[in-house]
């Protein structure tokens, strides 16, 4: 996977062994070798690695070493508990190699802190912070990214309307209906395209002066057929509408478009006190 690829390639699993990391940033890492074999496999091969530098980066201690170490056990243990030293040049096969081993261990100990948590720390830590600010940079460009396709396609949208608005003045079925305010709001207006062969109702969102009607109300459009009104649906004004072209309902026959403001959702009938705009169909 993707993801524990680049946790591995992070850094982070080297600040752990190294014990450089916070008891939150050990216990994701925990968690991540406990979900993730390939982690707890990485985290055993760091351990490794390190320990077969520590011993290859090992420094050969002083000759006066052994005697300051027997000197300190000696004066340690003086009193009731007396311990037997015993010189490296003796003939004693197993006590020098008890103390062969603890002067590896010294040395690994040694090693390991200075030549490891000195030379390495700093340079992952440093490479476990970039990799944060990377990550977030990486999150800055997927939403300007986001952004920059979302207007692209809005002006898709916009040019695709204002082709067929274009292209309605060279076909004589659709009949351009300007719609005037009344009494209630004498500069409202509104354009409404109509096709009267094809029966399509098309509202310009960019021709729109109406007021914005709150939560509880919405705008109906009616078409007056022989005197009788006939529902093409409801809209809300938003300034922020993404498309010129609006479809409402279609209609075949029609000789007045108009608005009136009505509770949300509609009315079966207009409420003719709340007519806000008004037009009729060019002969």
């Amino acid at each position: 996977m993707e993801e524990v690829k680049a946790y591995i390639e992070s850094g982070v699993l080297e600040l752990y062994v190294l014990g450089q990391l916070t008891p939150e940033q050990c216990a994701e890492v925990e968690h991540m070798a406990a979900k993730y074999p390939d982690v707890k496999q990485e985290i055993t091969a760091i351990e490794i690695a390190m320990e077969q530098y520590a011993i290859a980066q090992a420094v050969q201690p002083s000759a006066g070493l052994e005697k300051q170490i027997l000197s300190s056990i000696e004066q340690t243990s003086a009193g009731n508990h007396p311990v037997k030293t015993i010189p490296l040049n003796a003939d004693n096969t197993n006590a020098r190699d008890i103390h062969d081993s603890k002067i590896k261990r010294l040395r690994f100990a040694l090693v390991a802190c200075i030549a490891l948590l000195v030379v390495s720390a700093a340079a992952l830590y440093s490479t476990y912070s970039e990799l944060d600010s990377a990550k977030e940079r990486i999150a800055d460009l997927n939403a300007q990214n986001e952004q920059f396709t979302s207007t692209v396609n809005y002006m898709k949208d916009v040019n695709t309307d204002l082709q067929k608005i274009a292209d309605m003045s060279a076909d004589p079925d659709w009949k351009t209906v300007r719609l005037a305010g009344t009494d209630m709001d004498p500069n409202a207006k509104m354009i409404v395209y109509w096709h009267t062969t094809g029966n399509h109702v098309m509202m310009d969102n960019s021709k729109m002066q109406l007021p914005a009607n709150d939560g509880a109300h919405q705008y109906q459009l009616w078409a007056l057929v022989n005197g009788k009104p006939v529902d093409l649906g409801v809209f809300d004004v938003k300034p922020d509408t993404k498309n010129i072209l609006v479809t409402m309902k279609g209609i075949a026959s029609a000789q007045t478009f108009a608005v009136t403001l009505e509770k949300r959702g509609g009315s079966p009938s207009p409420t003719m006190d709340q007519m806000i705009v008004a037009g009729n169909v060019a002969i």
